[in-house]
Formats: C-alpha cells, sequence, structure tokens
C-alpha cells in the first residue's frame, strides 16, 4: 500500500479509537458522537499530511518526528477549546492520544507504506 493511502486510512481509524478514549472521561460522554467524528477527522488529516511527507522522506526516526509534529498541530485546536457544558478544558486528556495517534502513523507510513518509484 503507497505511504499516502496507508497514512490516510490508518490516520482515520486510529483518529476514531482516539475519539472513543473519551469514553473516560464521564463529564463528556454526551458528547461522543461529535467527539468521535472530530478525532476521525483530525486522524484523517494527519494521515493525509504524513502519508505525502513520509512519500518524500525515506527516515523512520524523521517519519516519528514529522507525525508527532503534525499530530501536535492538528490536535491542538481542539485541546484549546473549552467544553461548554462543563467549562472545563480536556487538554492532555486530548492532546496524548492525538500525539500518540500521529507518532504511530508516523513509524506505519515509513515502516510498511510503499515509497512510488520514480517514473
Amino acid at each position: 500500500m503507497s505511504k499516502p493511502l496507508l497514512g490516510i486510512l490508518l490516520g482515520a481509524v486510529l483518529g476514531f479509537f482516539d475519539g472513543m478514549t473519551a469514553w473516560f472521561t464521564p463529564e463528556v460522554r454526551e458528547q461522543m458522537v461529535l467527539i468521535v467524528a472530530s478525532s476521525t477527522f483530525k486522524g484523517l488529516v494527519a494521515g493525509i499530511v504524513i502519508g505525502f511527507v513520509a512519500q518524500r522522506v525515506n527516515s523512520l526516526p524523521l517519519g516519528i518526528l514529522i507525525g508527532l509534529i503534525v499530530a501536535i498541530l492538528v490536535t491542538l485546536p481542539f485541546a484549546l477549546m473549552e467544553d461548554p457544558a462543563t467549562g472545563n478544558t480536556y487538554f492532555w486528556e486530548i492532546m496524548l492520544p492525538g500525539a500518540l495517534v500521529g507518532a504511530i502513523v508516523g513509524y506505519a507510513t515509513q515502516r510498511y507504506g510503499i515509497r512510488k518509484q520514480a517514473a
């Protein structure tokens, strides 16, 4: 599977599971559908960027670092939002799984993705 396609698919799937971790925060369980949809979208966007960068860069450590940076940048606006229902921010509860998704996608695209050969 090509690196961009692997990044897109894995980002979306892991983003879904990232959103499902909200179940462990009882105050936000009523918003699970929105949280899961947002996390899937974040994973998809991060996966697109990570996959296309992985197509150009062929370095496992750099792939993981880029995945981590992209995921942090994509996740940060969501982590800074205040929950209107509770007035709380869930910065680390959002940032840690989001960053982990980016690092995993960065690793997987470099390790398992197939790089296109120059024509």
